[in-house]
C-alpha cells in the first residue's frame, strides 16, 4: 500500500515497540538483564560523581569531565531503560506518539552531547599530553567551564530541529517500531519525508564528524609524543591514561557510525539494533570501570575516602558529640 492510500486511514497516535523478542521467558530473562545493566550503571556513575565531588585531589579539569560524562551517562541511561523494563515486565510495548517523541529528542541531545564532550575529553588529554608545561594555564576552570557547557547545549540544540520536523510528519499506517529514533519514525511516515531526512543526515554529520576527526587528530598527535618519551616507564604512564578514553571513543564511534552510515536495508535491522544496544546501553556502563576505576588517583582517593569513614566511624568521641548535638536540637 503507497503512503497516499494509507494517509486517507486513521491517523497513528501511538506506536509499538518491538524490542528483542516475545514470550513470556524471554521477557523475563531480559528483564532481569537489563535491570541489572541499570542498577549497575546508576550505581557506578553516581558514586564516580559523589567521588569526584567530595574528594578536593580529583578537582581537576580531566577528572572534571569525568563527571560530566558520569552525569551525562545517568540521563542517558534513565531516558532509555525504564521504558525498556516496563514493557519487559508488564509485556506493554504501547507507547504514545507524543512519549515516543520526547524519549528521542532526549536520546537524540545526549547522544550528541556525548559525541562533543569525548572529543573535549580528547583534547584534554591532547594538552596534558603533548602540552604539559602550557597545560595548567590553557585549561583553567573558566574554559573547562565553558567546554562543558558548550557541549551540552551544543547537543540539545543540534536535535530541536530534527526532532520539531518528525513530530509533525503525519504517521497513518503501520505502527510497529524498533525503537524510537529518527531513522524508524521517519520510514514509519505518510509524509513527504525528504526534508526529514535531509536534515537528519546533516544532523548527523555535524555532531559526529566533527568531534570524531578532533578525537582522531587528538590522539594521533598524543601516539607520536608519547613514541618519543625515552623511558618504557614513561611511556606505559602515558599509553594508561589515554588508553581506557580511546577504548569508549572506538567504541563508541564504531557502534553508531555502523548504525548510521551504513545503507539501511531489511536484512540489517537485527544487526543494526545490536549494535545500538553498544551505545545506548553497554558505553554508559562500562565508562565508570574503564575511565574511572581503574584510574591510580580515583583508587587513592576512594581508599583514602574510606579510611576517613572508617576512623569517624570507630572513634569514641564522634557518636556522643553528634547525640549531643541532636538532642540540644530537638530541644531548641
Amino acid at each position: 500500500m503507497t503512503k497516499q492510500e494509507w494517509k486517507n486511514k486513521t491517523v497513528v497516535t501511538e506506536f509499538m515497540l518491538l524490542g528483542f523478542g516475545n514470550g513470556p521467558k524471554l521477557d523475563c530473562l531480559l528483564f532481569l538483564m537489563f535491570l541489572s545493566i541499570y542498577s549497575a550503571t546508576i550505581t557506578g556513575n553516581i558514586f564516580i560523581i559523589v567521588l569526584m565531588v567530595a574528594n578536593r585531589h580529583l578537582h581537576t579539569p580531566m577528572y572534571f569531565f569525568l563527571g560530566n560524562l558520569a552525569c551525562l551517562e545517568v540521563c542517558y541511561s534513565s531516558n532509555i531503560l525504564p521504558r525498556m523494563l516496563l514493557s519487559y515486565l508488564v509485556g506493554d510495548r504501547r507507547i504514545s506518539a507524543n512519549g515516543c517523541f520526547t524519549q528521542y529528542y532526549f536520546f537524540g541531545c545526549l547522544a550528541a552531547a556525548e559525541c562533543y564532550l569525548l572529543a573535549v575529553m580528547s583534547y584534554d588529554r591532547y594538552l596534558a599530553v603533548c602540552k604539559p608545561l602550557h597545560y595548567p594555564s590553557r585549561m583553567n576552570g573558566k574554559l573547562c567551564l565553558q567546554l562543558g557547557a558548550a557541549s551540552w547545549l551544543s547537543g540539545f540544540l543540534s536535535n530541536s530541529i530534527l526532532t520539531f520536523l518528525i513530530s509533525n510528519l503525519d504517521f497513518c499506517g503501520p505502527n510497529e517500531i524498533e525503537h524510537c529514533d529518527s531513522v524508524p519514525m521517519i520510514k514509519l511516515s505518510c509524509s513527504d519525508t525528504r526534508v526529514a531526512g535531509l536534515v537528519t543526515s546533516v544532523v548527523a554529520g555535524v555532531c559526529s564528524l566533527p568531534p570524531f576527526l578532533l578525537t582522531f587528530s587528538s590522539y594521533l598527535y598524543i601516539i607520536s609524543t608519547v613514541m618519543r618519551i625515552p623511558s618504557a616507564t614513561g611511556r606505559k604512564k602515558a599509553f594508561s591514561t589515554c588508553s581506557s578514553h580511546l577504548i569508549v571513543v572506538i567504541l563508541f564511534y564504531w557502534s553508531i557510525l555502523t548504525v548510521y552510515v551504513l545503507p539501511h536495508r531489511n536484512t540489517q535491522i537485527s544487526l543494526n539494533k545490536g549494535f545500538a544496544v553498544f551505545y545506548t546501553i553497554l558505553t554508559p556502563l562500562v565508562n565508570p570501570l574503564i575511565y574511572s576505576l581503574r584510574n591510580k588517583e580515583v583508587k587513592e582517593a576512594l581508599q583514602k575516602q574510606t579510611r576517613s569513614y572508617k576512623k569517624i566511624g570507630h572513634s569514641p568521641e564522634v557518636w556522643p558529640k553528634l547525640q549531643k548535638k541532636v538532642s540540644q536540637n530537638l530541644k531548641s
